[in-house]
């Protein structure tokens, strides 16, 4: 046990009755497949990004590919995505049959823009940045890169509920963005869901048509789909948080700042860049640390859960090698690699326990 967790689902569902008497209701009415729960947090989770349309689906993996199936991406395509995200973001782009084409990323822990003109090909038929942690990509930039070649953008927002770049919401950039619904993220249900989002007509039918098998209704076929319906049990879960989204986001916002003071200037740590564009919703709260390996056996041996995301490189990992990159054609994926550590930073932690991190990390940087 540790006297700082890094899951706080123990807190979050200390008293489940509220949303067992809904899974009850709903038991009673046999609504079980793509029922009015599913309807109802598909509007609501459109209204909370502001966006025309969003589709649930069964995975925050399926978020991802799901509009790529949409585009027609397949084999013999290409997708650009970041080099340090996870393996979910190249999974999804993989199940296409595309390839992935990697790109470094920089201390955002997002794609570096500069790199993305110079891996477009004549086979590029997408480009995914990837909100990783919560932050955000330079938008901006890579949209007008994406509009000069005429391809679609589609956003990997699951880490990234509620963040903005200049002001713009994640998943309102892009012809469409995937969502995750993970029990660890920040709208979180009981189980793997996700959710797509877009403003796009014809994407959204699309998308709808795919999730279920390709059916128009039930005896006819439109297009060749699959099974990836948003369950209605994790849509009444998601319905009883989403009201919360706003507040979980502020706690988080606020939780980061504090560390931020308190770990400031402490020697061989170092915070990450907080960019004055950027709304960064800390689904991870990551610094850099010199002696990382060292620092964070000594947060688990003083009662501090930290985590590490990720230590091995995805590019380097062994499931990957056919992608054909040698180690060291990604310089900052590799050093983020070595030296990033994460702490906990969701909203149930409490300011004691925050000071407790503080202190132990205090304690470690000065060598107490």
């Amino acid at each position: 046990m540790y006297d700082v967790r890094y899951s706080y689902l123990l807190e979050q569902f200390a008293d489940p009755a509220p949303i067992l008497a809904e899974i009850g209701r709903l038991v009673a009415t046999g609504d079980f497949t793509l029922g009015k729960p599913v309807a109802e947090f598909e509007k609501r989770f459109a209204e909370l990004i502001g966006v025309r349309h969003a589709i649930g689906v069964g995975s925050g993996t399926d978020a991802l590919k799901l509009p790529l199936k949409a585009l027609g991406i397949g084999h013999g395509d290409e997708v650009i995505t970041a080099a340090n995200t996870f393996i979910a973001t190249v999974g999804a782009i993989a199940e296409t049959g595309a390839t992935p084409v990697l790109v470094d990323c920089d201390d955002s822990f997002c794609m570096n823009v500069d790199y993305v003109e110079a891996a477009i090909t004549e086979k590029t038929k997408a480009i995914m940045p990837v909100q990783l942690t919560g932050e955000v990509t330079d938008m901006g930039k890579l949209m007008a890169i994406a509009q000069r070649h005429n391809i679609p953008v589609v956003e990997d927002a699951c880490q990234g509920i509620l963040s903005e770049f200049a002001g713009k919401r994640s998943g309102t950039h892009g012809i469409a963005a995937g969502f995750s619904l993970h029990p660890l993220k920040n709208l979180n249900v009981w189980g793997d869901a996700g959710v797509v989002v877009t403003n796009d007509d014809g994407m959204n039918e699309r998308l709808r048509l795919i999730r279920n098998h390709g059916m128009k209704n039930r005896d006819e076929i439109a297009i060749l789909g699959c099974n990836s319906r948003l369950d209605s049990l994790q849509a009444v879960v998601g319905n009883w948080l989403i009201g919360q989204t706003s507040e979980i986001t502020r706690r988080r916002i606020e939780n980061a700042a504090y560390y931020d003071a308190g770990l400031a200037g402490l020697p061989g740590l170092r915070i990450p860049p907080r960019r004055p564009n950027v709304k960064h919703v800390y689904h991870l709260y990551m610094v850099f640390a010199e002696r990382r390996d060292e620092l964070y056996k000594y947060c688990l041996d003083n009662g501090i859960e930290a985590k590490i995301h990720y230590p091995i490189p995805l590019y380097q990992q062994e499931g990957l090698k056919h992608l054909g990159y040698a180690p060291g054609t990604f310089p900052v994926t590799d050093r983020h690699a070595k030296e990033v550590v994460s702490f906990p930073v969701d909203q149930h932690l409490t300011r004691a326990q925050q000071d407790r991190v503080i202190e132990t990390v205090r304690k470690f940087c000065h060598g107490r």
